[in-house]
Parts: C-alpha cells; structure tokens; sequence
C-alpha cells in the first residue's frame, strides 16, 4: 500500500460497510450509513489538523486548552453520489464550505464528463475533501482534483467509501500529492468498470432511483 493511501479498519466503519453492501439494505438506511460513515472517516482524515493552545475560563479556573489552528476547510462532492456524504461531514465541522463539481461516466467510453463547478470563492486559503463514495476507474476523481487545483487550495484530501484496485492506481499515479481516504479496497472492476464486490450503484441506491 502507498504512502498516501489509509484503508480504515475501525471497526464501527467495517461494520457499516458490511451493512451498506447489502442488498436488501433499503435506500433510507443507506443514505444514513453512508452519512455515518463518512462523519467517522471525516474523523480520522482529520487527524493530522494543527493545534494551537489558548486560555480559557472554566468554572473552577483558567486553563490552558488547544483549538484549531484556524485551518479554513472545504467539501466538495462530486454530483451525485459525493452529496450523500456531505452531511456527515459537516455534522464534525459545520463552518466548512461546500462546493460541487458535477461528472457522470459516458456509459460507452467509461470516461467521465464534466458539466458542472461551483467552488468557494476562497478556496486558495482552504483545505479542501473531496468527496465520492466509489473510486472505480478513478477518471472522474482525477478530472475534479486536477480542476480543484487550478484553484491552488492549501491542501487536498480525497475521500471514498470503496475503491478498486485500478482507480487506486490510476489516481495515486496522477495525484501522488494527495492523501486517499477509503472505508474498503475491494478486488477489481467488472467488463462494465463497476467494482466487485461492491456496492451496487452508490448514486442509485442514495437517493432511490434506477
């Protein structure tokens, strides 16, 4: 495994993760494991935020205490799928901003195409998540990362539920700056590019839809 790349073995994700392959999971509680996953993987990917100390007053006496270090943070899904981690996310830190970048895959090329970006006017003073629940092929995670960087944010992080063994490759090779967060590193990609074992479509079983 790279340097950059953290699988999350804790055990409440795994055992989420189990839960949300499923395919008799209904599409209520996937939208919510989902959520919950990615508010514990925000958890962990934030590990590494700077401190600083500062006074504070508590009933009994001043006390030396730590807050962050003023780091400006941005979430950024992408459409569709990457909104139904949004929430969790912004459940452990409200204040971030949120961006969207839209990308499906032409169903025949597998290639992604771009049709949408709306970022934070400040993104260059931001650290920025990048957020998608399934790294397949990794062309669409590429693309909006390569977008994202013309922005000249602080840092760039990169956050999937599942990812293939393929799109791991193929974004680490064109991103090696960027740190990939992922709750499972499955086996490979079918003829159609979908991961197995899998999930299934993330975007579909989000919101209900075929």
């Amino acid at each position: 495994m790279k340097n950059n790349v953290f699988v999350m073995d804790h055990p409440l994700i795994q055992h989420k993760l189990t839960i949300l392959r499923d395919k008799r999971t209904g599409t209520k509680q996937f939208r919510e494991l989902i959520n919950e996953i990615a508010m514990l993987m925000c958890y962990e990917s934030t590990r590494d935020l700077p401190l600083k100390e500062v006074k504070t007053e508590t009933p009994l006496m001043t006390a030396t205490t730590k807050k962050l270090a003023g780091r400006k943070m941005a979430f950024v899904p992408i459409l569709r799928a990457g909104l139904g981690m949004v929430d969790g996310l912004l459940t452990l830190i409200p204040a971030a901003k949120v961006g969207h970048i839209g990308m499906y895959r032409d169903p025949e090329t597998h290639k992604p195409i771009d049709y949408y970006c709306k970022l934070p006017a400040d993104l260059d003073e931001r650290d920025v998540f990048v957020l998608d629940p399934m790294l397949a092929t990794g062309g669409s995670a590429i693309d909006a990362v390569a977008r994202i960087k013309e922005f000249n944010p602080k840092r760039i992080k990169f956050l999937c539920i599942i990812a293939a063994p393929e799109g791991l490759e193929a974004f680490t090779t064109a991103h090696p700056d960027v740190p990939v967060y992922c709750a499972g590193l499955d086996d490979c990609l079918n003829d159609h590019c979908y991961i197995l074992p899998g999930l299934g479509d993330a975007g579909d079983r989000i919101f209900g839809t075929k």
